[in-house]
């Protein structure tokens, strides 16, 4: 039998693409020995020992919380917060594993709650849902582009014009697939934004983002030729954070209400450009 198979047989609670991540990661040994090779062959006869990941407990952890009903929790996320994991192997505290007490929706996912997402590097208003119902009912409304969402940026430089739409299509960037690009093989994506206030070196942008791509808004300005300060893969300009903020977000919650969320801008920003 194949030993990632047979790990998990032995350890059902994990699946058995998370037992492949930790083969590779060193967490089984066969005979005594450290094994990496997924598809290598084992036997009753060999002596296999594995070490299930510990799951952390966030019961301590604390996000701050904007709003809460039955059907959604809308937290504001600090900065350098996951807002989930990115693979099933995972022992950092995420805006998932907050909610998951609160959540069925994707409840046996590394991402419960979760219906759309925030960067790490990028703080402000985070909506998750606590039902499939309301999951279906908000996530219609994001394919529809019937949320308005609004971040504050803080780019390097001005751009050339004060106020403008950008509508230039996103594509993923085949020299670094983690990354993204304006190509004409992309995805439509609209943004508008307006310089709030400007100093020699830096700008403060009102960003108002109609379609809602990856990484949207750092490839859009980036391409201007204004990054966001701080970005570590789009831009150029060392700083203590990425300045990007999701200022509020406007929706409809189950039951027809229609509620702005927001979280206030931190000081630093305007200090930034001062």
């Amino acid at each position: 039998m194949r030993l990632d198979v047979y790990v998990a047989k032995q350890w059902p609670e994990q699946s058995r693409s998370t037992w492949q991540k930790l083969i590779q990661a060193g967490s089984v040994r066969v005979n005594g020995k450290v094994e990496k090779q997924i598809k290598r062959d084992v036997t009753e006869m060999d002596s296999i020992e594995a070490t299930p990941p510990q799951q952390p407990s966030y019961d301590d952890m604390k996000l701050p919380i904007i709003y809460e009903d039955s059907s959604v929790i809308v937290i504001d996320k600090p900065v350098g917060v996951l807002t989930h994991s990115k693979g099933a192997v995972n022992q950092e505290f995420t805006v998932a594993e907050f909610v998951r007490p609160l959540t069925d929706y994707k409840q046996e996912t590394n991402r419960p709650g979760i219906i759309h997402r925030l960067d790490r590097a990028t703080s402000g208003v985070l909506l998750c849902v606590k039902t499939n119902e309301a999951a279906a009912y908000i996530a219609k409304q994001f394919t529809n582009r019937t949320t308005k969402k609004h971040y504050m940026a803080v780019v390097s430089g001005m751009p050339n014009q004060l106020e403008a739409m950008i509508d230039l299509p996103i594509e993923r960037n085949p020299s670094a697939p983690s990354t993204f690009r304006v190509g004409p093989g992309g995805k439509s994506a609209e943004t508008y934004y307006k310089v709030l206030t400007s100093n020699d070196e830096k700008s403060l942008i009102d960003l108002r983002p109609k379609t809602g791509r990856t990484h949207q808004l750092r490839v859009h300005m980036a391409y201007l030729g204004t990054p966001i300060v701080g970005d570590p893969v789009y831009g150029s300009v060392d700083a203590d954070r990425m300045y990007l903020h999701a200022a509020s977000l406007e929706v409809t919650l189950p039951g027809g209400e229609r509620k702005v969320f927001s979280s206030p801008l931190p000081a630093s920003f305007k200090s930034q450009v001062a």
